[in-house]
């Protein structure tokens, strides 16, 4: 089965997949075959959608191989691809990095453009992001885990790039996400955004930090809420999660809290938060609808705006919103 690459269910794709990081031969087989998500220096290929927005580009092994031959260079870079997924179409997906290569050539020829993550979030279709993110994120794994902790010797990646070894010490090492909690908090009536120093002008999200060290889900967001922004939550529910890419890949955990409507008063703590305060309903379906950072022009003192659609930060306070 696994040889005829069938990959009609998801079981037999994942099992597919599965093989292919244990099997180097049929990895470097379905790599001569297999769609390729190109980016330079962790900057996604995107090109102009017809709908609007973008999409990402999406290459056989013969047109990357065509763009290497075009620029000189060896098409062997292509064996640097790591594996991200089997799309429907029974074709093993991967990703590769050509930021060694010059990127003005590389978009002339390819017809699209280079743009970095963050940006290409508010713009790219929706059906495209979790390839994107996740590929972005192998990526990076792979470029900062070069060397073994134990030994400090270079570390060898599989060909699928779903691990690295050190022939050193022995040791084995997987991509890994840290569990982030990102919670939104609400009084009944109103909910509460924040922001750092860092966001972009105007930006709120709701409440997030890292689990520490054998902390459950609901501590985390107890601890978070309390050191944040000084309050102590009636009740808690989890709501789903999502993969983001930032700042070094994150397993995102969303909860909804709730606290007293007579215990709302923020106290900062200084540390993180540059702000936090309440929002109604109606401005945070005026945030929802504005859809992202307002455009020039359009910018005022008080002009508020949350993290994109795809964002799991986004899905909170639409829930919320259409709970009111």
């Amino acid at each position: 089965l696994l040889g005829t690459r069938h990959c009609s269910s998801y079981v037999s794709r994942v099992r597919y997949l599965q093989h292919l990081k244990e099997d180097e031969g049929a990895c470097r087989g379905a790599l001569q075959a297999g769609s390729f998500l190109l980016f330079h220096k962790l900057a996604p290929l995107l090109q102009k959608a017809e709908a609007g927005g973008y999409r990402a580009v999406r290459l056989s092994a013969a047109d990357v191989k065509g763009l290497l031959g075009k620029l000189g260079k060896d098409e062997h870079l292509l064996e640097e691809s790591v594996l991200i997924g089997c799309l429907e179409s029974q074709v093993a997906q991967f990703s590769l990095d050509v930021g060694r290569l010059e990127q003005g050539p590389l978009e002339q020829l390819s017809r699209g453009v280079f743009l970095e993550l963050r940006k290409a979030l508010f713009v790219l279709r929706g059906q495209d992001v979790p390839a994107v993110t996740r590929s972005q994120a192998l990526l990076r794994w792979h470029q900062t885990h070069g060397y073994c902790s134990a030994s400090g010797q270079p570390t060898e990646r599989n060909q699928a790039g779903s691990q690295r070894t050190c022939q050193a010490s022995g040791a084995t090492y997987y991509p890994q996400m840290a569990p982030v909690v990102i919670t939104l908090l609400s009084d009944g009536a109103r909910c509460l955004l924040a922001r750092q120093a860092s966001f972009p002008r105007g930006m709120y999200s709701a409440l997030a930090g890292f689990c520490d060290m054998g902390e459950t889900v609901e501590e985390t967001v107890r601890r978070e809420v309390a050191e944040e922004v000084g309050l102590e939550l009636q009740s808690l529910r989890f709501s789903g999660s999502q993969h983001w890419p930032f700042p070094h890949s994150s397993l995102m955990l969303a909860c909804h809290a709730t606290v007293s409507p007579e215990n709302t008063q923020v106290s900062l703590s200084g540390a993180e938060l540059e702000d936090a305060r309440w929002f109604g309903a109606e401005e945070v379906q005026e945030a929802l609808c504005r859809g992202g950072p307002p455009r020039r022009g359009e910018e005022g003192a008080t002009t508020v705006w949350v993290p994109p659609p795809y964002a799991i930060a986004n899905q909170l306070l639409q829930e919320w919103a259409n709970g009111q």
